[in-house]
């Protein structure tokens, strides 16, 4: 179980953190996202903290098992905001969202089974 936790988190971690960066450096992928969800371009900062709040929160879950579980909540939650948003524009754009909000479950999922 230790393996799958470690990969899973790894993998979580690489994937939010990623997304964090394109939203850190003004990339026209999340620019054209939030247009298409008809949400200020002002939040994308923001919105880049929390994906690499969450990222970071992950790997530090190693050391501090309470902090890696809160992060991956975190993260979920921030994902069934993005599908709310979403959903709120008629969006059918879903296939990055799920792969995001499934690897981020099965991050906390691994978290959850592992640790408690």
């Amino acid at each position: 179980m230790f393996i799958t936790y470690v990969t899973v988190t790894i993998v979580a971690s690489v994937f939010t953190g990623i997304a964090a960066t394109t939203y850190l450096i003004n990339h026209p992928y999340p620019r054209a996202q939030m247009d298409m969800k008809r949400l200020p371009r002002s939040w994308m900062p923001m919105l880049g903290i929390l994906l690499a709040a969450g990222s970071l929160g992950l790997l530090a879950g190693f050391a501090i098992p309470l902090l890696g579980t809160l992060a991956a909540g975190g993260l979920v939650l921030y994902f069934i905001g993005a599908l709310v948003a979403h959903l709120r524009v008629g969006s059918r754009q879903l296939v990055g969202w799920a792969v995001f909000f499934a690897t981020t479950v099965a991050a906390l999922t691994a978290d959850l089974s592992y640790r408690w």
